[in-house]
């Protein structure tokens, strides 16, 4: 079913709730997966968005952090837990009872949230993330999801100078891999199955490009990576990424293909090679995050829509057709 317009509520402020008016509003292929409910566990209606950028309108009572016409935003979460050892650390999207998702999940009022596809959002501060004017909201807005789905595993496995860092696949996500890995320092080079998509990868920040499709070029690179950064949502084999990692290298996914990944385990043994996994990342450092980048002028590269746009926006993302985030404009969804 293709989205259509629905008018809901949102609830009333409570004492640490801010309510945001929305300005723009990232498209994440996540949305695609759950609004068409290929994942399992839709709740419908549904409002998609997590990467959301606007500014705040009302505060609660006891609200400290925030002030009306503050710029602030807003990612993956809304809630969680706030007592287990995992958001004890700030890493709220590991909480041990499952953090409550910007939309599509469950509030510990027992409401069902609904996300940033919509004109205002009321979020508690604890969730809710400072922006800085200094740059483009409307490119700041993919931050909040896939920005800080690279920047989580990058900082986290320490890459940096004098490192050779891989990034799988050049998307979203990917586009955003590349922009930090290179502010970073690390020398980066793009796995993509598109030689189209050569001359982007350098212009973004790679320094080299590998055609995936071509084996003779993944086999010249063997054995050279420390770090690899896998960035791809689509069913694909792993054991030629595998094969390029050094001694003691690391292949991180963050992309969820729909089938589980196959691998051979002597590419892993002989090279005690690791394979692990990331998500987004927690409030403290999707702050960190927002802050590097204002500091550092990185934003993601996005084609601007209007809200009437959405359903095609949809089937040009699953096609690969979008440079590299569609972002809504959210002045244009008119009551």
């Amino acid at each position: 079913m293709p989205l259509a317009p629905f008018s809901f509520d949102r609830r009333e402020l409570r004492d640490h709730d801010v309510l945001i008016e929305i300005l723009y509003t990232g498209v994440c292929h996540s949305d695609v997966h759950q609004a068409r409910d290929e994942w399992g566990g839709g709740q419908f209606p549904m409002v998609p968005g997590h990467e959301i950028v606007g500014r705040i309108a009302r505060v609660g009572s006891k609200v400290s952090r925030f002030r009306p016409g503050d710029l602030a935003g807003v990612g993956c979460m809304v809630d969680s837990c706030r007592s287990c050892p995992a958001c004890e650390q700030g890493l709220q999207q590991y909480c041990e009872e499952g953090f409550v998702g910007t939309y599509n999940g469950t509030g510990k009022d027992g409401e069902i949230t609904y996300g940033g596809y919509s004109n205002c959002i009321v979020v508690d501060q604890s969730f809710v993330l400072n922006v800085s004017p200094k740059l483009d909201l409307k490119a700041v807005a993919p931050l909040l999801c896939a920005g800080i789905t690279t920047y989580s595993p990058l900082r986290h496995w320490k890459v940096g100078k004098g490192q050779k860092v891989g990034v799988v696949g050049l998307g979203g996500l990917g586009h955003m891999a590349v922009k930090f890995a290179r502010s970073f320092g690390a020398h980066v080079v793009v796995f993509t199955t598109s030689e189209s998509k050569k001359q982007d990868a350098i212009r973004l920040g790679a320094h080299e490009v590998i055609l995936s499709k071509n084996p003779d070029e993944i086999k010249k690179h063997a054995k050279s990576f420390d770090f690899i950064l896998n960035t791809v949502a689509a069913p694909h084999p792993l054991d030629p990424y595998l094969g390029s990692l050094k001694l003691d290298g690391t292949m991180v996914l963050v992309g969820v293909p729909e089938k589980a990944p196959e691998l051979e385990a002597f590419d892993l043994i002989g090279k005690r090679r690791s394979i692990a996994g990331s998500l987004i990342g927690g409030i403290p450092e999707t702050q960190e995050m927002l802050d590097y980048c204002a500091e550092h002028g990185i934003v993601s590269d996005i084609e601007l829509i209007s809200m009437n746009q959405i359903n095609e926006a949809y089937e040009r993302m699953i096609k690969g057709d979008v440079k590299y985030r569609f972002v809504i404009d959210i002045s244009t969804l008119k009551p």
